[in-house]
């Protein structure tokens, strides 16, 4: 069965049940092996359904409630407040939602899963935060969207799920570019082992600054590299390299009791 990474600050709100969920404890095979929860592969689809559903009972949620979004690296964040079909599946970053039973997840398999719980307002959230998606403000975005149906900034607990690690995220100089454009100080992600080598993004510590100047009440890192953990993590740059032909993807998921 699943067996999910959980952040102590989500852990000990009595009214959620949350987990950064790994590739350990489900049904698919061969490259996607374990618990692919990623409907957008090409994995099996009955064996992406029952990966599912252990993640759902894993969370007390009935099966048809873990709902995931069609992510295209935004900015955007959806109110939730009724389960959807695949057929219906809204596009986005965030899914956001104050109704219990709805476990709202993301998928991930090196961009940074982020969860969020206002344990007062009993609104929660699940974000999908690539470099893109990190840097034009996904994460505020779902701050604010919370804060929308009832939520307070200065309540709001935030954990940052599994995502790949600065020594395995080489990037170009374009990609630096991307960044010193709209504050030269986020320089300071970026690494170089010599002058002459290409640089490498801290995605997880450009994530956890965010959070950091949000002004929420808690901010927590249940980080480790999907790239290096190949037993128990997907990653699609690790696939990438290895040329392989897909890649599975874990979901984080969170849901008010």
């Amino acid at each position: 069965m699943p067996t999910p990474i959980t952040a102590d600050c989500l852990a000990d709100i009595k009214s959620v049940a949350h987990g950064f969920f790994t590739r350990e404890g489900g049904v698919s095979e061969g490259i996607y092996a374990g618990l692919n929860c990623g409907a957008g592969s090409k994995d099996d689809r009955a064996r992406v359904l029952e990966n599912r559903a252990r993640v759902a009972r894993h969370l007390g949620a009935e099966p048809a409630n873990l709902l995931t979004c069609y992510q295209i690296h935004s900015a955007s964040a959806v109110i939730v407040t009724e389960p959807w079909t695949f057929e219906t599946i809204p596009k986005g970053d965030a899914l956001v939602t104050n109704v219990p039973g709805l476990a709202i997840g993301a998928l991930a398999a090196d961009c940074a899963p982020v969860l969020f719980a206002d344990p007062d307002a009993r609104v929660i959230a699940a974000a999908h935060a690539g470099w893109k998606g990190a840097l034009n403000g996904i994460l505020e975005s779902t701050i604010a969207t919370m804060t929308r149906i009832g939520a307070k900034r200065n309540r709001i607990r935030a954990a940052l799920g599994p995502c790949i690690g600065p020594a395995a995220y080489e990037v170009g100089p374009e990609f630096e570019a991307n960044f010193l454009t709209v504050n030269p100080d986020y320089g300071r992600f970026f690494r170089r082992a010599t002058p002459e080598a290409r640089p490498t993004f801290d995605l997880p510590g450009f994530i956890l600054e965010r959070l950091s100047a949000a002004g929420l009440d808690t901010t927590e890192s249940c980080t480790e590299c999907t790239y290096s953990a190949e037993s128990r993590l997907f990653s699609y740059r690790r696939s990438t390299h290895r040329a392989e032909p897909d890649y599975g993807r874990q979901v984080s998921a969170i849901v008010l009791l």
